[in-house]
């Protein structure tokens, strides 16, 4: 009989150690605005004021569902905002964000979700169009303290060469990262790079307009997340 048989052997049923499962993906890569943090009113309360100074169509309280129901592509064309715009707007909605940090708070259970992944020995990296400095104010130094990697300031559909950046640097293999967002481009540039992608519900885009672009995953909550990225569903 073998060593490591017999010493197995030797072990009652009943207390045999039960190993932790090992994470199924050994880094995530979250999005920032409507997944860690709830900016969706106070975007709301900015959106008016931005169509004026950039000349694209005012958002009705009625059509807001409607907007959420679309893709990212789809609001941009039905909004009526020219492509060549987006860089200015996102750089002009930064320095906004930076005058109001106050105003936005993360989602009462973001520092729990990143606390669990991070004590599960899961990876975290941050690829966002906010700032890094707000980012960093809004998150707060305990859930910065978590996050081992940060690529901010991407343009709208500038996403995918971030987290090119991210596999760069984490050295992880494609297959060990999923990266997750709320809103239809995040799945977007998630695929071009060759990346599981799963979708919070609890963010911008409602569940039909994320779950037509078949996500690897959907999450209701923090627990659905951390049960699927931990292995411990």
């Amino acid at each position: 009989m073998r060593k490591g048989v017999a010493a197995a052997a030797s072990v009652p049923y009943d207390r045999a150690p039960v190993p932790d499962p090992q994470p199924s993906y050994r880094l995530v890569i979250f999005d920032f605005d409507g997944t860690l943090s709830d900016s969706g009113d106070w975007f709301l309360s900015v959106v008016d004021h931005l169509a004026e100074r950039f000349r694209f169509r005012t958002v009705a309280s009625g059509e807001v569902e409607t907007l959420r129901n679309m893709s990212t592509r789809q609001v941009i064309g039905h909004l009526g905002i020219s492509k060549w715009k987006l860089p200015f707007i996102a750089r002009y909605v930064r320095k906004l964000v930076a005058q109001n940090t106050d105003k936005i708070h993360l989602f009462p259970r973001t520092g729990e979700l990143l606390r669990r992944l991070d004590e599960a020995g899961v990876d975290i990296a941050l690829v966002t169009s906010n700032a890094e400095a707000n980012v960093r104010r809004i998150l707060g130094q305990e859930n910065v303290a978590r996050i081992k990697w940060f690529e901010c300031g991407s343009s709208l559909y500038g996403k995918a060469p971030k987290f090119r950046r991210v596999l760069k640097r984490s050295g992880r293999a494609q297959a060990d990262v999923i990266a997750v967002g709320d809103e239809t481009r995040d799945i977007d540039s998630a695929r071009e790079v060759g990346l599981d992608c799963g979708a919070v519900l609890w963010g911008y885009a409602n569940r039909d307009a994320l779950t037509r672009l078949g996500p690897t995953a959907t999450f209701e909550d923090v627990d659905a997340l951390v049960r699927f990225v931990t292995g411990r569903e």
